[in-house]
């Protein structure tokens, strides 16, 4: 299959509403992104996989929501106010900042991205930036009311263990799962929807008991890697990278990023740490609360469990299905685009389509069609352009399959149902598409 440009995909997903730039209208702001009607199914799709496969379909998770405001002291605890620091480098030509590891040339001599001055390394050394969206709560903005835009949602996590031990009565091995938006202030941020300065997490925080934590570190590996192949991603785009142990974080014992080839190259997907007992040990000491575990079947002892971390970027996901599905082909001399999503991914199942929208009675079977799937699954009518148009049109936005009523439909109430990446066409009766869905995996026996 040809590579996809990162081009045809930003181009796609303005032209069918997958992704807008955000404030479009009075000329939109850098890096942030709205998703649209396409794009808003696509991602809840992407959402609701993960939470049915690693909370749904669990017997050793618990789900969480966790507020997105927490007290300061929270932010003090886990290191972020002192240490979530990009170091950064003044440019004296632009006036710009950037990430020093960023810059191009070697030594200390640099050269800026912008307007190519000279960066001296030596002359400018870089200076640490703290990389949290600062805000104000009540109507007094000094320091008193300062507290800080999440920059992940692990430590909602963290500071709920014990609410969640107490009221839901778990024992270990189990995790916390929950998916929110977090923000950090992103000097470069780029690459469409990839890296940006609002953006979304699916994270799991997994307590062991710590002799415990090598197996379920590889175990979970393993799973997370296999979410992504499940749900279509093709396996040559996927790949392991383990972390070396200089650039591991100072609280990490280990992790390994799943990488995926996106049209700019391979970037990470999701990270799979083995962050110790940093995190509870740190807010038990801040806090004065005890933290620790209490295990009633190994004679009352009383620990702090390790913790496996899973953490994935629902934008990522979204971007790198988004390119793996893209495809180009040519049919009959024309270029047909399909994007080949999985069918639990796709935006819309099933297309209605009316071979002749000017003939009453066939758009009204279209429409009694449409409306008896609505409790079933994502289905839509259109009879706003000729067949093969509208044909093409739903191959663009991943619709699995499109029932088309004509003419001869009315004689022998039968349909025909065209399947989106071989573009067969069945005929089936119109009071059988039920049971014919229902075979294809889009209805729940």
């Amino acid at each position: 299959m040809p590579e996809v440009s990162m081009d045809a995909v930003v181009a796609l997903c303005k032209r069918r509403g997958f992704v807008f730039q955000s404030s479009e209208i009075y000329g939109g702001l850098a890096s942030t992104w709205d998703y649209g009607p396409l794009g808003a199914e696509l991602k809840r799709n992407v959402k609701n996989a993960w939470w049915k496969s690693v909370v749904q379909q669990r017997d050793d998770m618990e789900g969480l929501d966790a507020a997105i405001l927490m007290h300061p002291a929270v932010w003090k605890a886990s290191g972020h106010l002192d240490g979530f620091t990009d170091a950064l480098v003044d440019c004296k030509g632009c006036k710009k900042r950037f990430r020093a590891d960023h810059l191009p040339g070697q030594g200390a001599q640099r050269s800026c991205p912008e307007c190519k001055a000279v960066i001296d390394l030596e002359k400018t050394p870089p200076r640490p930036f703290n990389l949290m969206l600062k805000t104000h709560l009540g109507a007094v903005e000094d320091e008193s009311a300062a507290t800080y835009m999440r920059p992940e949602t692990a430590q909602g996590i963290f500071v709920n263990f014990l609410n969640v031990i107490n009221s839901r009565h778990r024992k270990l091995p189990f995790g916390i799962a929950q998916i929110g938006k977090s923000f950090r202030n992103e000097i470069t941020p780029g690459n469409f929807t990839f890296r940006t300065r609002e953006f979304e997490q699916m994270e799991i925080e997994y307590f062991v008991r710590p002799e415990a934590a090598d197996e379920a570190y590889h175990r979970w590996i393993a799973e997370r890697r296999q979410w992504y192949l499940d749900l279509g991603m093709r396996p040559e785009k996927v790949r392991l990278r383990p972390h070396a142990a200089d650039e591991l974080a100072h609280y990490a014992q280990a992790c390994t990023d799943i990488e995926y080839a996106f049209p700019f190259g391979w970037s990470e997907l999701e990270g799979i740490a083995n962050r110790r007992d940093f995190d509870l040990r740190q807010h038990a000491e801040h806090s004065g609360k005890d933290l620790t575990y209490f295990d009633q079947a190994d004679g009352g002892q009383r620990f702090i469990p390790y913790v496996i971390e899973p953490s994935g970027g629902v934008d990522r996901a979204v971007l790198a299905f988004l390119a793996d599905a893209y495809r180009e082909e040519e049919v009959k001399g024309e270029t047909r685009v399909v994007l080949g999503l999985h069918k639990e991914l796709s935006p819309c199942k099933v297309a209605v389509l009316p071979l002749l929208k000017k003939r009453p009675e066939l758009v009204e079977m279209a429409k009694k069609i449409t409306s008896s799937f609505k409790k079933h699954f994502v289905v839509k009518y259109d009879d706003t352009a000729a067949i093969g148009k509208l044909y093409r049109r739903q191959d663009e936005i991943g619709t699995m399959y499109c029932v088309t009523v004509d003419v001869q439909s009315l004689d022998d109430g039968q349909v025909t149902v065209r399947y989106r990446d071989t573009m067969l066409q069945d005929r089936v009766a119109a009071d059988r598409l039920f049971d014919y869905f229902q075979t294809k995996g889009l209805i729940g026996n």
